[in-house]
């Protein structure tokens, strides 16, 4: 049982090595957009297709109309439908 305490402890510390070593550093720049993947392998910066990539079937216009709807729809039957029943 001790054995599995200390593999927990060994695993919850590499967790946080990785935490640690992934963390970006806000004043830091962006990476620039790779070019030459195997040159820098261990530590490469972006994809060209993943940075030009187009949204063009995004969400934000869908949700910017719904969220405030379902809102209104929910305060409408809490006042309606909750309040009527007091």
């Amino acid at each position: 049982m001790e054995n599995l305490n200390k593999d927990t402890e060994n695993q919850n510390d590499s967790v946080d090595d990785l935490a640690a070593k992934h963390a970006e550093d806000p004043n830091k720049p962006h990476k620039p957009i790779e070019h030459d993947y195997a040159h820098h392998q261990t530590d490469p910066g972006p994809s060209p297709q993943a940075v030009k990539e187009k949204d063009i079937n995004g969400a934000a216009v869908v949700l910017r109309w719904l969220i405030p709807l379902l809102v209104i729809a929910l305060l409408i039957y809490w006042f309606a439908f909750k309040g009527a029943g007091s």
